[in-house]
């Protein structure tokens, strides 16, 4: 530590915190970086499927409860780079309907305070930064994009060409998965000589142990270390926030460090990016008197209107071999908003990572009597082929983080929520196998992505819990994620959500990061 007193503090280095501190890394400024974890150990269990799905080995050691008291083990990490270390790296845009009011089958996506076209700049900047491959204009149901990629997309290997090319002949219009790595393509698609990409089939879940994949911590975090102005404190779990005796700012950062002690932080700007769960659980942990209700909660809504996706992964058998290795290069949007038989939203399907056998017998008690009993685990490892589906989780009040008497989260979460879209997008699959050159009646639940088939574990796409807005009445920050109630507090990870959309995330988060940096450069200035 080479300072007392900070400009500016920065809690969390995930895709919120981290792109924040890369922003404001070259005003000079002193910026500190305060993480919970530690760099992930690089090891070859980064890359085994057992270590990483099966046993969860990086996954944090901790148990939340659920509405019934009942408790689980939550879909978090914590190390630099937060979990973008773990993410597939797949960085949509929402699309512009998105952020207008949107009518789903069991209620109402609210209007987002800004437009798409007011973030369409920050979007184009954090493709160009985090890397994105990808090609704008494919996807009929993208919004306008001020620049092309600044990567070309990751070509298709011949199997998911092939089932490209039968998905045009179905009348409907596949495009290149926008996937953030440090890939050079060859002139046959392969890595090129000094890629460090290799294309292999560890992108999707695992930790890159190249840093091919662009994460956090390798696109933001440690350039950002490169400037003298930016430090960074590991194992610095923040506990609470406290405020001068008015309340309006925040004086002191408070965290229980590696060693047992107890270390107090102080900076001019405080910016909280924990994750939506853990950031609504320090503002809620740091009531006080003039706060009863917590930090940045005079209107009851810090904690509440959770998201998390409705999400499906799904794997279906190809009556050829897939020999595919970079698996995650495909999507579909046909339906995101609509289809002919229907007039609600119903959401986007893209490929996942390839399944291998240590993945498919961990799956192997679920699907007992699920497969012919001709066709042995490891044929369906070599012919699976892996969907991702997605549709929107809408915001409830109810849907909220608590905390009881003696710290525990409590997570209460409808897991019903509107899924009759995600129902539907399931059937549109299930129908199109057998034009797709797949066996019509083995679509199989792969819940080994979605926490061994407990929707409430599943935590990697959570949102909303600190929602921005005009009125400090419904909402808990503004329209620059600062609070309402607080002079200096800030909130950059996916809190700020009022609506989720139907795509990851991360690249939403990383783009708003960009343009809270600027607001917050400009004050510093």
């Amino acid at each position: 530590m080479t300072a007392t007193h900070y400009d500016v503090i920065v809690v969390g280095t995930g895709a919120g915190g981290g792109t924040l501190a890369h922003r404001l890394a070259p005003t000079g400024k002193s910026i500190l970086l305060l993480e919970r974890g530690g760099y992930l150990p690089r090891e070859r269990d980064n890359w085994d499927s057992t270590a990483v799905f099966v046993k969860g080995k990086y996954r944090a050691p901790e148990f939340w409860f659920d509405k019934h008291g009942d408790p689980f083990p939550p879909e978090v990490n914590y190390y630099v780079g937060g979990n973008t270390k773990f993410f597939g790296a797949a960085l949509f845009r929402l699309r512009p309907e998105d952020f207008g009011e949107l009518r789903h089958h069991d209620g109402v996506s609210p209007a987002w305070p800004l437009r798409y076209d007011e973030l369409e700049p920050y979007y184009t900047q954090a493709e160009h930064l985090y890397r994105v491959h990808g090609r704008h204009g494919e996807d009929p149901t993208e919004g306008a994009a001020g620049a092309q990629y600044a990567y070309p997309p990751v070509q298709h290997e011949p199997r998911i060409q092939r089932l490209s090319d039968d998905l045009e002949k179905q009348g409907l219009h596949p495009f290149h998965l926008p996937i953030g790595v440090d890939l050079t393509q060859d002139e046959r698609g392969g890595a090129a000589h000094g890629s460090a990409c290799i294309r292999c089939d560890r992108v999707d879940g695992f930790p890159c142990l190249l840093g091919a994949k662009s994460d956090a911590q390798v696109i933001c975090v440690d350039p950002a270390l490169a400037h003298a102005n930016v430090e960074l404190v590991t194992h610095a779990d923040v506990r609470r926030l406290e405020t001068d005796p008015g309340g309006r700012s925040v004086t002191k950062v408070v965290a229980a460090m590696g060693d047992g002690s107890t270390a107090e932080f102080r900076a001019d700007i405080v910016v909280v990016a924990c994750g939506a769960v853990n950031s609504a659980v320090l503002l809620l942990r740091s009531a006080g008197d003039r706060h009863p209700r917590g930090l940045a909660n005079s209107s009851d809504v810090v904690g509440r209107h959770y998201m998390r996706h409705n999400n499906l992964a799904l794997m279906a058998i190809s009556r050829e071999p897939n020999d595919t290795t970079f698996q995650k290069t495909l999507a579909l949007n046909d339906w995101y908003l609509g289809s002919d038989d229907w007039d609600h939203p119903l959401g986007g399907i893209q490929m996942l990572g390839k399944s291998d056998s240590a993945q498919i017998h961990g799956e192997a008690p679920r699907w007992a009597g699920a497969v012919t009993p001709d066709m042995p685990f490891e044929v369906i490892a070599h012919h699976a082929v892996d969907f991702w589906l997605c549709g929107e989780d809408l915001p409830a009040a109810a849907n909220r983080v608590t905390l009881d008497r003696d710290g525990g989260i409590h997570l209460a979460l409808d897991e019903k929520n509107n899924i009759a879209g995600l129902q539907r997008l399931r059937h549109k699959l299930q129908g199109m196998l057998g034009h797709l050159g797949m066996y019509e009646h083995h679509l199989l639940s792969h819940s080994i992505y979605l926490h061994k088939g407990m929707p409430i574990g599943a935590t990697a796409h959570q949102a909303g819990t600190v929602r921005f807005g005009t009125d400090p009445r419904a909402s808990a920050l503004d329209v620059h994620c600062k609070a309402h109630d607080l002079d200096n507090l800030y909130v950059v990870d996916t809190s700020f959500f009022p609506s989720i959309g139907a795509v990851n995330p991360s690249l939403t988060a990383i783009a708003n990061a960009l343009r809270v940096g600027d607001h917050i450069a400009e004050r510093l200035r």
